[in-house]
């Protein structure tokens, strides 16, 4: 298994490929990287969280060790989710961050984010410079500032959430909430945060010593145990997420999947509401219901390449008012600069109690469209460049965009071909009104 180094950070398996040798080189070029940055007498400072993969805690004092080397001065904050960390970085005047995780992928993977001081990851030109150092071996060599513990990283996130977007309205509702934290990172952060909005919790799979019960990617096929707990219960709303809880998935109060497509929707849909001419900004590969959304809100909606930094700077420079990814991602730049679940569950929990209306009767408003993702094992880039020229072939006469990979769109729908971030394969995602025009759309691909 080859290591993955892309614009979604560097992901492997462990040991064969995200080795100890490997981490440490790249926690010395970060932090070559950002002290090189800074003006004259300015310290280095990198916070830190991790997920809770058995592989998390050794990985974590690897890159102490490379930071330390560089001259930097350490912030751990423990296990916490991913946009925690983001918010923290920049809170604490840090000149980077980085997170030890590999997101939705399972064991035995994981992975290292890496952020700049504002919180926001990478960009491509960034992140080039960055691996330019880790592959040159031109290290910065001195002396370390320390590493210090930090544990307010959780509450301030929460904080933070709640000051934006409010609690009275929920809290008011007394919402019964389901939610299953996949033992990750997102387990004590979420169940915090639902309690203080006064939500009635049931949680599982909450214990970070035992990761993981089931695949993290919070897709429907993963979510049985959660979809079981709210019909039992009959809770209003489920939540799930992954790994590092930047991705927020739902199951409505009738105990259905609703999908990650309808979370960035649902909580667009509340922060929409009255504003004036606001921006929207997602990726390539984000539901049409998006477009539905902004319509009815009288938003601008703009798209970007996949990739949370491009969402995000694109969000950044044109003072968007909400963003994110299909994927269960919600960016709300009021809070941070990143997919953030509690964020998301916020917004969504404040829709419901704004509109005294079921999950399931908001998810009936809008607009139904059928979407079928799939994935193709790819062994190099070059082959990935092969089948995406095939596709543009297969489907010339049709609207391609060729801002990432290809996107083809047709009467019946759209279909979207790119190389993943993340693994070595394909994804081929389609959407249409129906399953069979959704389907032929792949078939036509050849996936």
């Amino acid at each position: 298994m080859t290591l993955i180094v892309s614009i979604s950070g560097v992901r492997g398996h462990v040991p064969e490929s995200l080795t100890p040798e490997v981490c440490l080189d790249l926690a010395r070029a970060f932090g070559t990287y950002i002290v090189r940055g800074l003006p004259a007498g300015r310290q280095g400072k990198v916070v830190v969280g991790t997920d809770p993969r058995q592989s998390s805690g050794s990985i974590k004092e690897t890159i102490f060790a490379g930071l330390l080397s560089a001259g930097c001065k350490v912030v751990d904050l423990g296990i916490a989710p991913t946009p925690t960390v983001g918010i923290m970085t920049k809170a604490l005047a840090a000149a980077g961050g980085i997170i030890v995780t590999a997101s939705h992928n399972p064991l035995p993977w994981n992975g290292l984010k890496f952020l700049r001081g504002d919180g926001i990851f990478l960009n491509e030109t960034e992140a080039a410079d960055f691996l330019k150092i880790y592959k040159s071996k031109q290290f910065r060599s001195a002396d370390g500032k320390g590493v210090v513990a930090n544990k307010t990283g959780i509450d301030f996130h929460i904080k933070r959430v709640l000051k934006v977007i409010g609690a009275a309205a929920v809290k008011k509702a007394k919402f019964k909430v389901a939610f299953d934290g996949c033992n990750g990172a997102g387990s004590v952060a979420l169940v915090r945060f639902l309690e203080k909005l006064g939500c009635e919790v049931l949680a599982i799979n909450c214990d970070v010593k035992l990761p993981f019960p089931h695949n993290p990617e919070p897709v429907a096929a993963n979510l049985g145990e959660l979809i079981e707990l709210v019909k039992k219960k009959k809770a209003d709303i489920g939540f799930a997420v992954d790994s590092d809880a930047d991705r927020l998935a739902i199951v409505s109060d009738e105990g259905k999947a609703v999908g990650e497509e309808l979370t960035l929707a649902l909580a667009a849909k509340f922060v929409l509401s009255g504003k004036n001419k606001p921006i929207v900004v997602v990726n390539l590969s984000t539901s049409q219901v998006i477009d539905d959304v902004c319509r009815a809100g009288g938003a601008t909606l703009i798209r970007t390449r996949v990739g949370e930094v491009n969402v995000v700077e694109e969000l950044k420079s044109l003072n968007g008012l909400i963003g994110g990814e299909g994927n269960g991602g919600v960016i709300f730049p009021r809070v941070g600069w990143n997919r953030d679940s509690l964020a998301g569950a916020g917004l969504i929990l404040n829709l419901m109690a704004a509109r005294k209306m079921k999950l399931s009767e908001l998810v009936a408003e809008l607009p139904h469209y059928e979407m079928i993702k799939t994935k193709i094992e790819c062994a190099s880039q070059d082959e990935a460049n092969d089948f995406v020229e095939k596709t543009k072939e297969k489907f010339r006469g049709s609207d391609l965009i060729l801002t990432e990979g290809v996107k083809a769109v047709t009467p019946e729908g759209w279909v979207h071909v790119r190389p993943s971030n993340t693994e070595p394969i394909i994804r081929v995602i389609a959407e249409a009104k129906d399953q069979k025009s959704a389907r032929a759309l792949i078939d036509k691909v050849g996936a």
